[in-house]
């Protein structure tokens, strides 16, 4: 008798266990001006979260693109956002061998229509508790940059000014 029961309390308990582990984040990425330019979905990966990123009306090239620690995008300079998401205290660049932030990415290549679409892992983060959450106290943002990110240089990779910039939120 008690084993259905505890069968019956597992086999609803399981799937709530699931979805909620499941669960994303979005983030909509706006330029200087306030316009929507695109979005950002935040899903778990393999190591840490996968990041799907897709925009346009950008100027063509390579562009860094990283999460940043604070959850906050004023234009037009998105200062707000803080430095590079950073919960381990490491330097910066996927390039550098004391590196990288949990917010480092490979550079977000924009094509000659100002449209790019992109998938990355940030690798350390993820969408639970802890210390590398995206969801601590003051959130997290995703900040593209005006330049390329040359992977190493700390503390942003002289990837320039930021010229997007979008709240990372739970879905």
């Amino acid at each position: 008798m008690h084993v259905r029961a505890i069968s019956a309390l597992l086999s609803i308990a399981v799937p709530l266990v699931a979805t909620a582990a499941s669960r994303g984040a979005t983030a909509a990425l706006k330029n200087a001006d306030g316009k929507q330019i695109g979005t950002a979905t935040f899903t778990p990966g393999e190591g840490g979260v996968r990041v799907e990123v897709v925009v346009s009306d950008l100027k063509p090239g390579r562009h860094g693109i990283h999460i940043h620690s604070v959850g906050k995008c004023d234009p037009p300079e998105f200062k707000g956002a803080g430095g590079h998401f950073n919960p381990a205290g490491k330097h910066h660049g996927l390039a550098n061998p004391e590196g990288a932030h949990a917010g480092d990415m490979p550079n977000l290549t924009v094509g000659n229509d100002g449209k790019a679409t992109a998938t990355f892992i940030a690798k350390g983060a993820t969408l639970g508790d802890g210390k590398g959450s995206l969801f601590g106290p003051e959130g997290t943002a995703l900040v593209i940059h005006a330049d390329a990110d040359d992977e190493k240089t700390d503390p942003a990779g002289n990837s320039g000014a930021r010229i997007a910039c979008g709240v990372i939120e739970k879905t």
